[in-house]
């Protein structure tokens, strides 16, 4: 996998100040550290940037909307997770609808499998 560039850092901090209404909403329940968890948002990996990032658990949160169920998206989708994979990075995916249904409870839910890891 390719190192991370200065491209892909700063691409990640204009991400951070374009975040989606889901993304959003998540990320106001683990930036709170809960259970003492760090939780870094629009995180660079290599060329990659993840959505939300779990450095102790080595774990990427991606948010998916409509939009990864589209043309090419999905097979994007699945080489990414296959490269992050390599770095010893898992990747899970939650869907942008659940999270504006109830942000709480997935983010609870990511919590319990972060923990499972330990």
């Amino acid at each position: 996998m390719a190192r991370t560039t200065r491209r892909t850092v700063l691409k990640a901090r204009q991400l951070r100040k374009t975040m989606s209404k889901p993304e959003v909403m998540l990320w106001q329940q683990l930036r709170k550290k809960p259970l003492g968890i760090k939780f870094r948002r629009q995180h660079p990996i290599g060329s990659y940037i993840v959505d939300f990032y779990c450095p102790s658990a080595k774990l990427a949160i991606e948010v998916d909307g409509m939009a990864h169920d589209m043309g090419k998206r999905p097979e994007y989708d699945n080489r990414r997770e296959w490269e992050l994979s390599q770095q010893g990075v898992e990747t899970i995916r939650i869907s942008a609808q659940d999270v504006l249904h109830d942000a709480e409870d997935v983010a609870d839910r990511i919590l319990r499998y972060v923990q499972s890891l330990r």
